[in-house]
């Protein structure tokens, strides 16, 4: 049964999401720092035994794999009837989001070049990003249904067929098994890059001339190899929401005769064979380093690099030889340290699988268990995201209503939202804390849980599991307290009378 099955409870989640949206100047700091009831090595230090705790509960009761389909499900959407129901919602859906996709490229090109006038800053890095990321992960693959480049070229598809019968519009080449995602990989890294470092990403004319370069590539794709096939392996978007979706309490039913499938968050990560493949393995590595990359752009940490690139001799490479200016050398240093970031973290989960193979009785080879339990960590990159994320979502989503009111800046008020102004207190900075430890806590258990189920499955003898789980339990434990020190750099206070 096919994903849009899912569209009525997915989509209009999505949807929703587009009420809780932001820009880029709204989402970043507070403004506002608050000293803590406790220490905040308290919270560091008292996370980090939570999820060592949590290891050891499960070592002591979780003595058996358990496989995905041994945990209870709930089927939904059973009946022909609401399967219909649901296929047409989806349609129109498909249809809305395509028509807010040619909004935005519109609004981009010939509206005012104000970022907070602009909706297509808004559409693109908070409801295209941050909102449908999030239900992606918390709902379902509402991605399957939100996709403007599939729904335009599967209508230009049926447009086709119809005027040549028997025929199809793409050419059918052959996708070499070698490419698997790199492509997806690679764009996703480019995306990231315009995310944190490129300096038109709040210009809506530069965003618009992306998408439509983005489209350019996107279709030739389709138009080479395949809809289905593009989106799987290559099409940015597709691949990474579907990697979230892993997640999801909501699926698709395999079955024609049960449209979807509630179960417990967390189990698709067990689905299919144990070993992804390497530009897999990486994608997922670099959902984690992006986004803890963003998180250490707002530390003080970071204010010391742009401020010693800024104060670089006059003889120093970056002016004489690259010619920068300081922007453009701030920029070279983001870039760098986007690289690096995605390299270490790699290179942190692979010397880590390293330890697992000589712990585990050097059953496995290193690579080996690095592509069995990368999919471990999407928990707590799905954790990190709402503890990074949640000021976005509700401080600067308010700034969706009078945008969609006036969504190219020229003063309408289609709606009679236009002079709504948002709250960006809604969420002070103690509530943003109290969120961010939560689910950065939350996130690392069940990593722990799945990576011990994971464990019990991939060795023979429960002491071998037991025994190779040391290693990644350690790098889940200090990746809990370095991301929490990092999230609470713009929020706490930590030397009130500095």
């Amino acid at each position: 049964m096919s994903s849009r099955i899912l569209s009525l409870c997915l989509a209009l989640a999505a949807l929703a999401g587009e009420a809780l949206v932001a820009t880029q100047a709204l989402a970043h700091g507070f403004g506002q720092r608050y000293d803590l009831p406790i220490p905040l090595s308290f919270y560091i230090f008292g996370a980090g035994a939570t999820v060592a705790l949590s290891f050891v509960i499960a070592a002591i009761f979780l003595r058996n794999a358990h496989l995905p389909e041994t945990y209870p499900q709930l089927a939904l959407l059973c009946s022909p009837g609401s399967r219909r129901w649901a296929r047409r919602v989806a349609i129109a859906v498909s249809a809305l989001a395509a028509g807010h996709f040619v909004l935005m490229i519109a609004a981009g090109l010939l509206g005012a070049q104000t970022p907070l006038r602009n909706i297509i800053v808004v559409s693109v890095w908070i409801i295209g990003w941050v909102a449908i990321s999030l239900c992606s992960a918390l709902i379902g693959n509402v991605w399957s249904v939100l996709n403007p480049w599939a729904t335009f070229f599967a209508a230009a598809e049926q447009v086709y067929a119809s005027a040549r019968p028997n025929h199809s519009m793409s050419l059918g080449v052959s996708y070499p098994s070698g490419l698997d995602v790199w492509p997806a990989l690679f764009l996703f890294l480019v995306f990231a890059w315009m995310e944190l470092v490129w300096g038109g990403r709040d210009v809506p004319a530069r965003l618009a001339e992306a998408m439509l370069f983005y489209s350019a590539i996107t279709w030739l794709g389709m138009f080479v190899f395949g809809r289905k096939i593009w989106c799987q392996r290559a099409e940015l978007f597709t691949t990474v929401f579907g990697i979230f979706a892993r997640f999801a309490p909501l699926t698709s039913a395999e079955s024609g005769e049960k449209g979807a499938i509630l179960r417990f968050p967390a189990v698709g990560l067990l689905e299919g064979d144990h070993r992804t493949s390497w530009s897999m393995m990486l994608l997922v590595i670099a959902l984690l380093a992006t986004v803890t990359f963003d998180g250490i752009l707002e530390t003080p940490l970071w204010a010391h690099v742009d401020t010693a690139i800024i104060d670089s001799p006059d003889d120093s490479f970056l002016w004489t030889v690259f010619g920068f200016s300081e922007a453009a050398a701030l920029r070279f240093g983001r870039t760098i340290g986007l690289v690096m970031f995605v390299m270490l973290f790699s290179a942190a989960y692979l010397l880590t699988c390293k330890v697992m193979a000589v712990a585990g009785g050097k059953r496995y080879e290193a690579a080996d268990l690095a592509r069995r339990f990368v999919f471990t960590l999407l928990p707590i990159s799905i954790a990190y995201h709402i503890a990074h994320y949640f000021s976005y979502l509700f401080n600067g989503g308010q700034l969706i209503i009078p945008l969609l009111s006036d969504p190219f800046g020229f003063g309408w008020d289609l709606l009679g939202t236009a002079t709504y102004r948002p709250r960006i207190d809604f969420v002070g900075p103690l509530w943003q804390w109290y969120v961010a430890v939560g689910a950065i806590v939350v996130g690392h258990v069940i990593a722990v849980y799945v990576a011990h189920v994971r464990s019990l499955s991939v060795f023979r003898e429960r002491r071998e599991a037991l025994r190779s789980q040391a290693p990644i339990v350690s790098l889940m434990i200090g990746y809990t307290m370095l991301s929490l020190w990092i999230l609470s750099q713009p929020i706490v206070e930590t030397n009130p009378g500095g």
